[in-house]
């Protein structure tokens, strides 16, 4: 199988060798290697024209987007043009952030797994952060969550959940829309992900009412939100993030932002999050 690689790429200098280093020592490479370097002000670029220089796979795009960075559309707008620069002839696409050490047999596992079921839709690892001098697990989400850091997508799933959203909670309903339409998301615990720096380490104030947006533009509603909200303000151990996500929600509801998904779709949402969380309850 022929996989693509995407890396948006937003001051990530200190990064970013050691990334494509990973991917370059692969024992099944990727066929393309594209970095959006979007808006740097360090010496990303340099540093992946080093890389490009020796190796054909490897390939910089250089964006001007805004400075400002907010999680999910930032991103996956870099993503995408990336993506819009390659050809349609890979059985698999990867949205890969620029902050990672990949173990070698990484790829070799993620085609295995495609090869084995032709029902899965996406793949992914976990990610490990340093903390005094040991790599322990990135607790930020249940276990059968793919991280937005690392994502594969067999083709035939991507075209049909619509590429990826450029909104907060793109991470999200990606895998809420693959299990739509009966895809399978697979989460492989052997595959452990180097995350060199903690997740929205660079986000600003403004973007912490972005998760209460994110659960109702999945058409979570209220009662799923509140759990919702309570449950990942405790997980990054800061309580009263919770009530920064409820208002969130509710300045998205009272503007009428327009959700990611359709009415159905968000009624399959909010039966498949009720059935989830019953699941956990009576275990």
């Amino acid at each position: 199988m022929k996989y693509y690689v995407i890396i948006p790429a937003h001051n990530e200098a200190k990064y970013i060798a050691q990334t494509i280093t990973s991917l370059l020592d692969q024992t099944q490479a990727p066929n393309k290697i594209v970095v959006v370097n979007d808006h740097s002000t360090d010496e990303t670029a340099s540093i992946v024209e080093n890389f490009a220089a020796k190796n054909t796979s490897i390939r910089l795009l250089s964006i001007e987007s805004d400075a400002i960075h907010l999680p999910g559309s930032k991103v996956i707008r870099a993503f995408q043009k990336g993506f819009d620069t390659v050809d349609d002839h890979y059985d698999v696409i990867v949205k890969l952030d620029a902050d990672l050490i990949l173990p070698t047999n990484y790829f070799e596992t993620i085609i295995s797994h495609f090869t084995s079921d032709d029902a899965i839709g996406m793949i992914g690892g976990f990610a490990y952060i340093e903390k005094n001098n040991e790599w322990i697990l990135e607790n930020l989400t249940d276990k059968d969550h793919i991280r937005g850091a690392f994502k594969a997508y067999r083709k035939k799933c991507f075209e049909q959940i619509g590429g990826l959203k450029p909104a907060m909670g793109w991470d999200t309903v990606d895998e809420l829309l693959a299990k739509f339409y009966g895809w399978k998301v697979i989460t492989d615990e052997s595959l452990q992900v180097k995350h060199l720096k903690p997740t929205g380490a660079n986000y600003n104030k403004a973007a912490r009412f972005k998760q209460g947006e994110a659960f109702y533009s999945l058409g979570y509603g209220f009662p799923i939100t509140v759990i919702a909200s309570l449950k990942l303000a405790m997980m990054k151990k800061q309580p009263l993030l919770f009530f920064d996500y409820v208002q969130g929600f509710w300045k998205a509801k009272a503007a009428n932002k327009p959700l990611l998904v359709s009415a159905e779709q968000a009624n399959f949402i909010q039966n498949y999050r009720w059935q989830k969380m019953k699941e956990k309850i009576f275990q």
